[in-house]
């Protein structure tokens, strides 16, 4: 069994429909564990589910709102009660406004907020007990080059996800003698459902390659291997850390 072999371990992985959370559920199948995925879209999940089953792993999936502890924990305990445990939790689940700052209302920033950051706590809430159980857990957040820099119209998306890499590293303290290991991954620019219509905008995507030392904006396969490495056991001595996939933005 190799350092990134994740046979034998379940994985449940929000927001994992489409775009990055998808991307991460396949490349933890592809390495060994089963899946549990949960989206608001049932045909998405369903696709996802056939995708998984084709490596040969268990896959299980709900429609679930991760900012309601009362759906989301009964999916946790079914996927516990069928396979014993929760090994591995990457909280994907993400949206954004981009709305200028003095035109954001309360609507917008706690439904921004509820979805990138609460998900997380709540999520994790239901799922952390398991792990305390069997002494064991990796967890993956989701963060984003926001959560270090700033952007117009971003305001509360930044917000939200520099709330997400601060609690990564309140929750890689708290668990530590636990052996549950938190780390999060910030992805800088990926074309996806969500960023599309930034896409769309040839000379925003012209300026975003500019401030690139590789000279790209990132594809979901690019964050692949972190999700699998930070699964792993190759990442045994590392949490409390947001790792940037970013093609070097953020250091350039």
């Amino acid at each position: 069994m190799g350092l990134f072999d994740l046979s034998g371990k379940t994985a449940l992985v929000t927001g994992g429909g489409r775009g990055i959370g998808k991307s991460i559920a396949l490349a933890l199948a592809e390495a060994g564990a089963n899946v549990a995925v949960t989206s608001r879209t049932e045909a998405e999940l369903q696709q996802v589910a056939d995708e998984i089953s084709g490596f040969s792993r268990k896959a299980y999936y709900s429609s679930v709102d991760v900012r309601n502890k009362e759906e989301i924990t009964p999916f946790v305990e079914e996927v516990v009660e069928k396979e014993g445990k929760i090994d591995i939790l990457v909280n994907g689940a993400g949206t954004n406004k981009r709305i200028p700052f003095l035109e954001l209302s309360e609507e917008d920033w706690d439904f921004v907020m509820d979805i990138n950051l609460k998900s997380v706590l709540f999520v994790s809430q239901a799922v952390i007990p398991q792990m305390k159980k069997q002494k064991y857990g990796k967890i993956i957040n989701i963060a984003s080059l926001t959560s270090e820099l700033g952007f117009n119209n971003m305001a509360v998306y930044g917000a939200s996800k520099g709330g997400v890499s601060q609690i990564t590293k309140a929750m890689a303290v708290e668990f530590a003698d636990d052996g549950i290991l938190t780390n999060a991954i910030g992805p800088g620019y990926f074309k996806t459902e969500m960023t599309k219509v930034l896409f769309e905008d040839l000379k925003r995507v012209e300026w975003m390659t500019s401030r690139i030392p590789l000279k790209r904006t990132g594809n979901v396969e690019d964050l692949q291997g972190t999700a699998v490495f930070l699964a792993s056991d190759a990442s045994n001595y590392i949490t409390g850390q947001t790792i940037y996939v970013d093609g070097g933005w953020l250091v350039s």
